[in-house]
């Protein structure tokens, strides 16, 4: 048997754009060989995919995994605190954390993206406790393989001292020295630049607040030499402070530096101003769009009108549990398409269509991410995609429109399958190969280690 034949799908939505009913899809290793009506199996399993939509896989541009071991906890409400003293509560959490920790959160984040259709994620690592070793990248990879998720990894880090004006206490924070030659090891260990990559390594330092500048500068050097991608928190409320410190906010301030451009992309970005996302859009530099943290955090909602008007590249993350308790990107393009029409009134620009959020969260993320080879269904592309069985109640008058299903609707269960690189990684209801259970119980083991 080789390869799979999902046959009869009701519609296989190939991108935002193209939706295809009534066809068949091939997948031969790890790449879709063909879509069309009445295809042959040539060998391959034949999956009844009758009452299916079909969709190019998810892909998460900025997370925190480490922070799901933070999440849905009552003394760190952010509605009952400040900020100071909510980073005074949870960064010495945050310190604790072992090797194994960030192994099984690493885990439990990447197994429920995989169930609700994610297929490839970026994860933002900048947390790196000096007695949970330099192994932490690693683990993360260890535990992409166990799930199968295409992995690409941001080596981040924090280099400057709270006495000298950022939030990190000493226990997390490392040279820029350490960070580079770390990044160095990662990429020279880990990073495939080939198609159908499964790990990829992203130079990631944290956030221009919380280091020295010539962490940044050094990133630059690295990545560019290294031919491998940048990125950053940006515009999540650190322009003023920048200014204070080197005379200019922090868009300018990075472009400067050389942090911008076709390999770079920024997270968040909800403080720029009107001719901030113009020149960030002329830059080339992307901006994963995080909407799930505006309803705990309570900052304003990003301006993606104005930004899809400049021509700014978009994709979708989930960010961390310190500020979103899931990582259900699925969840992620409802959330930002209703947050931009509760807002609609107050922009200068229409809410892009429903459709248009599902490309955010694949198209648009894989071009963050420098991937051609992923973000929609088309022969050639890497079989990256999950099913949804829409012969249930809960679809009932929503199927005339497969790509606004997601954003308007929303999906308020697992997928009944998710496919990475050709390779089934989730379907009816289990991990193949896997003990949900099992990884549960382990997980909550290592949780219980900082909680002691």
């Amino acid at each position: 048997m080789s390869g799979y034949l999902f046959k009869g799908c009701a519609a296989v939505v190939a991108d935002p754009a193209t939706v295809l009913r009534d066809v068949d899809l091939l997948v031969k290793g790890p790449a879709i060989r063909a879509i069309g009506k009445g295809l042959d199996a040539e060998g391959a399993e034949v999956i009844d995919a009758r009452g299916w939509f079909l969709y190019p896989g998810l892909v998460n541009t900025h997370h925190h995994f480490f922070q799901t071991f933070v999440r849905n906890r009552a003394d760190l409400d952010w509605t009952k605190l400040s900020v100071i003293q909510w980073l005074d509560l949870i960064y010495p959490i945050f310190s604790r954390l072992t090797e194994d920790c960030f192994y099984h959160s690493s885990l439990t984040a990447m197994a429920e993206l995989a169930k609700h259709g994610c297929t490839t994620a970026f994860d933002h690592q900048y947390n790196f406790p000096r007695h949970a070793g330099k192994r932490i990248v690693d683990r993360q990879f260890e535990a992409a393989a166990k799930i199968g998720l295409r992995f690409h990894a941001g080596r981040g880090g924090n280099t400057l001292p709270k006495s000298e004006g950022s939030t990190i206490p000493d226990a997390m924070l490392e040279s820029t020295d350490e960070f580079i030659a770390d990044c160095a090891r990662l990429i020279d260990r880990y990073h495939d630049a080939g198609p159908f990559s499964m790990r990829q390594v992203v130079v990631s330092p944290c956030q221009p607040v919380n280091c020295y500048r010539e962490t940044f500068v050094e990133s630059v050097a690295l990545a560019r030499d290294k031919r491998v991608f940048l990125h950053s928190h940006v515009g999540e409320g650190e322009a003023e402070v920048i200014r204070a410190r080197h005379g200019m906010r922090t868009v300018d301030y990075l472009e400067q530096i050389g942090f911008a451009g076709p390999d770079t992309f920024y997270a968040h970005c909800w403080e720029l101003t009107d001719a901030e996302l113009r020149q960030t859009a002329a830059s080339g530099t992307g901006v994963a769009h995080c909407p799930e943290p505006v309803y705990l955090v309570g900052a304003e909602v990003t301006d993606i009108p104005a930004m899809a008007a400049h021509g700014l590249r978009i994709g979708l993350g989930c960010d961390g549990a310190a500020s979103n308790d899931n990582s259900n990107l699925m969840h992620c393009i409802h959330s930002a398409y209703m947050l931009q029409c509760l807002v609609a009134g107050t922009r200068a620009h229409p809410v892009p269509e429903p459709g248009d959020f599902l490309a955010y969260a694949t198209t648009g993320g894989a071009a963050l991410l420098g991937r051609s080879d992923i973000g929609r269904l088309a022969p050639g592309m890497a079989a990256d995609l999950f099913a949804i069985d829409t012969r249930r109640m809960d679809y009932v008058g929503t199927r005339h429109d497969p790509a606004s299903l997601i954003a308007k609707v929303g999906i308020g269960m697992p997928t009944d399958l998710t496919m990475v690189n050709g390779r089934i990684v989730w379907a009816k209801g289990e991990f193949p190969g896997l003990d949900e259970a099992e990884m549960a119980h382990e997980a909550e083991a290592a949780l219980a280690t900082i909680d002691a």
